[in-house]
């Protein structure tokens, strides 16, 4: 009965230990192009960066990370980018636009698409950025900060 008990016990702890464990080996590399409309030059109605970007994206104690990101606007659309991104990978990541680093009011821009490279994330319409100063990569079943960047106005 004791080794019954002892291999469900094992079993139990080694599928969690998988499901926790091996996202963080799981490097998505992305590499989106900006939108044609957003590489023009600015007095053809291309980019504006909405912001004084690049922000720093700050890593959090045991969750490295490195890597800008910027706002880009036009042809009535706004996205993130995240450039020369690189983080580790965790469970259910999502992309938050946050009032503050505790992810307590926020705007859930769902999951995130890669771990590394260059990625977008259209924003959406009727955002004001100034009410969401942060941007956070947010693990959802532990409610932990992996990584942020902190936007500021002019």
């Amino acid at each position: 009965m004791k080794k019954i008990i002892s291999l469900i016990i094992v079993t139990i702890f080694a599928i969690a230990s998988y499901y926790f464990i091996s996202p963080l080996f799981n490097v998505v590399e992305v590499n989106d192009s900006l939108p044609e409309s957003f590489m023009q030059e600015p007095e053809d109605g291309g980019v504006v960066y909405a912001m004084d970007g690049p922000f720093e994206i700050h890593e959090t104690f045991g969750h490295p990370a490195q890597g800008t990101v910027s706002v880009f606007e036009g042809d009535g659309k706004r996205f993130l980018r995240f450039e020369n991104f690189k983080t580790i990978n965790g469970p259910n990541l999502h992309l938050y636009l946050a009032k503050d680093k505790d992810g307590k009011e926020f705007i859930d821009l769902g999951p995130i698409k890669g771990t590394e490279g260059s990625i977008n994330y259209e924003l959406p319409d009727g955002v004001n950025l100034e009410d969401y100063p942060f941007i956070l990569h947010w693990c959802v079943p532990f409610s932990v900060l992996f990584n942020y960047a902190k936007v500021e106005f002019n």
